[in-house]
């Protein structure tokens, strides 16, 4: 086995050498680690409904693990997710009782995916947490000595019939006590307060943890947002509201906006009147030019701290114009299923961005992934699945995990792959989510819910005969909040009976009513997508389109048109033959309505 990375350097301090020393353990032994995972799992879930079915007889080793329990999706857990969730209290998937469930970004029926969880769990997120710093202080030094304004938000939460809360496993975390009664941390002091943080009022949430950076603008080192598309949604609204921001610094007295009395009784702490800071910042937000406003505003900011892998990818150029090149840190690798890993050279080029496995977190294994493969494994021939330490340098898989709060061989969906190894530990790029057509922020549309959400909104034209005859997507991310943008070529059979602006306004919002829950929340409660665009190009288009993929090699009788693209040509060519434009009129339907059997 090639190791291909060099030792981490020396701690800065005690805290951090403990950390350091716990991440050499893990990877320089990491199949070993693995196989007491698994047994330590199995062992405790041994007498759940779930591992009784494959009669694994008390065995806890890998070879029988493997040949007896099966590789599933989503789908085919959802039966015994939803007993769980409808108030089976039993010992169903884990031995430890469902404490909640986490909802996944991904959907199932439209609706966000359950995973549940155990209490102990927060412990195990909890322990990959603390090693995120200690790993930083190696690149960045004097991180002790600042603050990093963080844009952290909490989301939406239901009821399951059974009464237990369903949320994002970061709004889990920043509610969980191990979040606010965290012992203080001179590499971990915020300058938003809990207060703010835990506001599930969006608006609040945002004007409280911009004003509180703002107030401590000179004690910045770090800014950053879980995703990119968050931190450029805080530019967006200090674009729109630094005047206001301003004047409560001015005055010393807080926005009425702002009703949450625990905010209010926090800031009366904070606030206090600075005519100068307050026209610093109208100077500096007033002008047309915003390129370098992150380093203009917090000049001692030594890096960014979000996840521009995968999807985020498409915020890089932009992220480099508002932070003036700014490194973008990459630091951790998780999901509402599983924490996985985390990145130990944070300061690399986002292109370069490998995680590595903690092999603590759950037991791991990896199916082969062949890219232009896109059928599902035979039930009656299963993949041969590979362990953590077995990957291949170069290869790309689909993360498959065992975890302890009960699921079981469970495909995650991502697709990864190996860069090197750190010790015998692998390393992977995430290399794109399965399935995903479009993305903004959390949201994940797949090719079947777009087509679902088309053939919906083409509804509306029958009255006037007419029908979509062919079409294609993209995410645009040029303005933010980012949307989606979708080309429509129609079929008028009757020109004078076409569709009005009104009709094919009406068309983009009965559109985006078909779409997940995910999307729609963020289009009405986190305001993290824009309005969907409808853009009606000349009839022949698509056959252009078609006449230009011919002309690059591509086989005439084997074209399909892209449902998604964002190969500049392409979308130049679509652009230059659009002929009208239309945005959904209102927001669609989202209530974080409880979860009915």
């Amino acid at each position: 086995m090639a190791v291909l990375s060099t030792p981490l350097g020396p701690p800065v301090c005690a805290q951090d050498a403990k950390a350091l020393q716990f991440i050499e353990e893990m990877t320089t032994n990491c199949d070993a680690v693995q196989g007491r995972v698994l047994a330590e799992i199995l062992g405790r879930n041994a007498d759940t409904e779930y591992l009784r079915r494959f009669r694994l007889e008390g065995a806890t080793d890998r070879d029988t693990f493997k040949s007896r329990v099966p590789v599933v999706t989503y789908e085919d857990l959802q039966p015994v997710i939803q007993r769980i969730a409808n108030g089976d209290r039993s010992p169903i998937l884990s031995s430890h009782p469902i404490s909640e469930f986490l909802t996944s970004s991904g959907t199932s029926a439209g609706e966000r995916k359950l995973m549940p969880t155990i209490h102990e769990e927060l412990d195990r997120r909890q322990k990959l947490y603390s090693l995120l710093m200690p790993v930083m202080n190696l690149y960045v030094p004097g991180l002790d000595r600042g603050k990093g304004l963080y844009f952290l938000f909490i989301k939406a939460e239901t009821r399951t019939p059974s009464g237990l809360v369903a949320r994002p496993v970061l709004t889990s975390y920043y509610k969980s006590e191990h979040f606010k009664t965290r012992p203080y941390d001179p590499y971990n002091v915020y300058t938003s307060p809990n207060e703010a943080i835990l506001c599930p009022d969006s608006f609040q949430s945002m004007y409280t943890q911009m004003l509180c950076g703002l107030i401590m603008r000179e004690e910045v080192l770090r800014v950053g947002a879980v995703f990119a598309s968050g931190l450029l949604r805080a530019i967006s609204f200090l674009q729109q509201n630094y005047k206001e921001l301003a004047l409560d610094i001015s005055s010393g007295t807080l926005n009425p906006k702002v009703t949450d009395p625990s905010i209010r009784d926090r800031m009366g702490k904070i606030l206090q009147p600075n005519p100068q800071l307050a026209e610093f910042i109208t100077k500096e937000c007033s002008k047309e030019n915003w390129e370098r406003i992150i380093t203009r505003i917090w000049p001692n900011t030594k890096y960014l701290d979000v996840i521009v892998t995968g999807t985020m990818a498409q915020y890089i150029s932009i992220l480099e114009y508002y932070g003036g090149g700014l490194p973008m840190a990459c630091t951790m690798y998780a999901s509402s299923e599983c924490y996985f890993g985390l990145n130990l050279n944070p300061m690399c080029k986002p292109s370069d961005v490998s995680y590595t496995i903690m092999p603590n977190m759950a037991y791991f294994e990896f199916m082969p992934h062949e890219p232009d493969c896109a059928a599902a494994p035979s039930r009656d021939s299963p993949p041969r699945l590979v362990d953590l330490a077995e990957v291949q340098v170069g290869k790309e898989y689909e993360l498959v995990i065992t975890t302890y709060a009960g699921l079981c061989r469970y495909r995650v969906g991502d697709i990864l792959k190996v860069t090197g190894f750190y010790n015998s530990a692998p390393q992977f790029r995430f290399i794109r989510r399965k399935n995903v057509l479009l993305s903004i922020d959390s949201d994940k549309t797949d090719e079947a819910e777009l087509q679902n959400a088309i053939e919906n909104a083409s509804s509306l034209l029958k009255e006037f005969n007419t029908s979509v005859v062919e079409y294609t997507s993209f995410a645009d991310t040029t303005s933010i909040p980012g949307h989606y943008v979708i080309y429509w070529e129609l079929l008028v059979k009757d020109p004078a009976n076409s569709p009005s602006d009104e009709v094919l306004n009406k068309c983009c919002l009965a559109m985006e009513e078909k779409l997940n829950s995910v999307y729609r929340q963020g289009r009405v409660a986190d305001h993290s997508i824009g309005p969907l665009e409808i853009r009606i190009v000349k009839n022949g288009t698509f056959e252009e389109l078609m006449d230009y993929a011919i002309s690059r090699g591509a086989s005439i009788n084997q074209y399909k048109v892209p449902r998604c693209v964002s190969f500049t040509p392409i979308m130049e060519l679509l652009d230059s033959r659009v002929i009208s434009v239309h945005y959904s009129p209102a927001e669609p339907h989202w209530t974080p309505e409880r979860r009915q059997n």
